[in-house]
């Protein structure tokens, strides 16, 4: 038999002003982004507060910390609080968190023990430390001596702090991680107060664990991939922090914050320790 082709379907003419009509507004979606998926949400749509670090450079290993709030998203940041942190010895790398779609192709990859700090743009968890409570509105860990965070790839509890008394002694063997670093380490104070930074959060294996803010023994002495600050600062910000006001942490050098604070609006710093100019 020879070939038959389909006659196109015919269509009512008074049809016509109804596909006319949703012509217009899928082309409007399309330009404004919404349906074709071209515009990048905001990562801090929702926040109304902001912990953010920033750096010199990908290899810098000292950095500032600003704290920022806003009563919505049309509401502008007002910037609370500044100090002196440091991060991991070898720099940041970017990280897995929020910060879908920020052309990530300009810098190292964090990976499991680089010694870099993850960069990008991620929630915050638990907050932790040695004490039975503390003052903070983050949801609140009390770390026991039995607390670890695992921090080798191939656990099945990889990224996450457990209970040697819950998952076993066996289940912890290997980590270099416990959460009671005054127990296991001669009194060591740097996770006397912490909270958990987001970071890889489906837990893929080397992608980088355990990644907290914490406690530094001096000032200026780098991590192993947290970001470290005087206890004075912890304290306020952990009593300021409100997990109901949907917290992010941002931690970038000063060009990428820079190019992605002009695509979304974030908020402005004063001149960059890199020396460019400040984001208007």
């Amino acid at each position: 038999m020879p070939a038959t082709h389909d006659a196109p379907p015919r269509i009512s003419r008074f049809a016509w002003p109804l596909l006319a009509t949703l012509g217009l507004a899928c082309a409007i979606a399309a330009l404004a982004g919404e349906s074709t998926g071209a515009a990048t949400p905001d990562p801090l749509r929702g926040a109304q507060q902001l912990v953010l670090v920033t750096t010199g450079d990908w290899d810098d290993n000292e950095g500032t910390l600003r704290r920022f709030e806003r009563s919505s998203d049309q509401a502008a940041w007002q910037e609370v609080a500044s100090f002196d942190v440091s991060i991991g010895r070898a720099g940041s790398a970017w990280g897995t968190g929020l910060h879908a779609g920020a052309d990530e192709d300009d810098g190292p990859r964090k990976r499991e023990g680089d010694g870099r700090s993850p960069a990008g743009v991620f929630t915050l968890g638990t907050a932790f430390g040695y004490a039975g409570d503390v003052a903070t509105g983050l949801p609140y860990q009390a770390m026991e001596g039995s607390s670890w965070c695992m921090d080798v790839p191939a656990s099945p509890h990889y990224n996450r702090i457990v209970d040697a008394r819950q998952v076993g002694e066996a289940a912890v063997q290997g980590s270099t991680e416990p959460m009671r670093l005054d127990l296991h380490k001669s009194g060591d104070p740097r996770y006397r107060l912490g909270f958990v930074i987001g970071h890889n959060p489906d837990n893929v294996p080397q992608g980088g664990s355990c990644i907290f803010a914490h406690l530094w023994r001096t000032p200026g002495e780098p991590t192993a991939g947290c970001t470290a600050m005087a206890d004075a600062d912890m304290e306020a910000m952990l009593e300021w922090l409100d997990a109901d006001k949907a917290p992010r942490f941002v931690l970038l050098p000063d060009a990428q914050y820079e190019r992605l604070a002009e695509r979304w609006h974030w908020p402005a710093l004063p001149a960059t320790s890199n020396g460019a100019e400040p984001v208007r």
